[in-house]
């Protein structure tokens, strides 16, 4: 059950974010690290679809396509361009301004759709291990993307590689079971050597329908107001959505409390930890 009067705050840095009518209520901060400018926008579509998923209402659906956690609250950084591609310098400058802003908006998650494979230099790979795994400390629950490089072993992405961030990969269960190029073929794996499981935890992620930047507002009602995307990008804001939730019920809990909590109520797919972590999401056991 959410409490609208206690909404919990998701930071997305992604490409950006759109004023669809669908996000209304819940954006209420943003900043451009790419091009600088001040109106909000998104050049992708990408951050758009994946604020959607977190928190967007489902007015223009009726609430079929409404987001995970519709009450919570959104502050957006953009560090990714027109073509999904961003820098490590670009990426660590959003997560300062998050923790900059972290007590003013009450941020208590960070999702970070973003797959970043393998950096050729290891010193900037450190360096955003380190700004993602100061979040944690600062208190964030921070969830990052696997990556869309699987179904090696070992092809998680850099950004989920810490203890301190939650991995989400792909599954959808016994949905798209036939289908040859559903997300779980191609989601980041973990390494048999790794000392804890990763991906943390895995969600649906083929063909999920959120909102579209393309949404236009006509005679008779807006059009193309929605649009489907697949991969561990929209996986990761079903799990931040939910975390959401359970810090809209227990405002009390730490970024630890809520791991724990999510982890441990995931239902087990009799898969390889490397591929499904811990197991599916299950909101309803983790808000019992």
């Amino acid at each position: 059950m959410q409490n609208p009067d206690r909404p919990a705050t998701i930071a997305v840095l992604d490409t950006g974010v759109s004023r669809h009518p669908d996000l209304d209520g819940c954006l209420i901060d943003f900043k451009d690290f790419v091009a600088g400018k001040s109106g909000m926008y998104d050049d992708s579509g990408h951050g758009t679809h994946v604020c959607g998923i977190a928190c967007g209402n489902g007015s223009l659906s009726d609430g079929k396509y409404r987001g995970m956690s519709p009450f919570s609250h959104l502050v957006v950084g953009k560090v990714l361009d027109s073509n999904g591609d961003g820098t490590v310098e670009t990426m660590v400058q959003g997560i300062e301004w998050v923790l900059e802003n972290k007590e003013k908006h009450d941020i208590r998650i960070l999702n970070v759709s973003v797959g970043i494979g393998s950096l050729e230099d290891k010193q900037k790979k450190t360096i955003l291990k380190k700004w993602l795994e100061e979040a944690w400390e600062c208190g964030l629950t921070v969830v990052c993307a696997a990556g869309n490089g699987g179904p090696a072993m070992g092809s998680i992405s850099a950004l989920g590689e810490s203890p301190k961030v939650i991995t989400v990969g792909c599954h959808d269960g016994e949905y798209y079971k036939d289908k040859l190029d559903r997300c779980e073929t191609y989601s980041g794996r973990g390494a048999l050597s790794s000392f804890f499981r990763k991906p943390d935890i895995v969600a649906p992620g083929t063909e999920i329908i959120s909102c579209n930047v393309k949404c236009r507002k006509g005679i008779g009602g807006y059009a193309y107001a929605y649009t489907s995307k697949s991969g561990t990008s929209m996986a990761t804001p079903i799990v931040s959505g939910a975390l959401a939730l359970l810090l809209q019920k227990h405002p009390e809990y730490t970024n630890e409390a809520a791991r724990r909590k999510l982890l441990y109520t995931a239902n087990d797919l009799n898969e390889p930890w490397y591929k499904q972590g811990w197991g599916m999401v299950n909101v309803k056991r983790l808000l019992e």
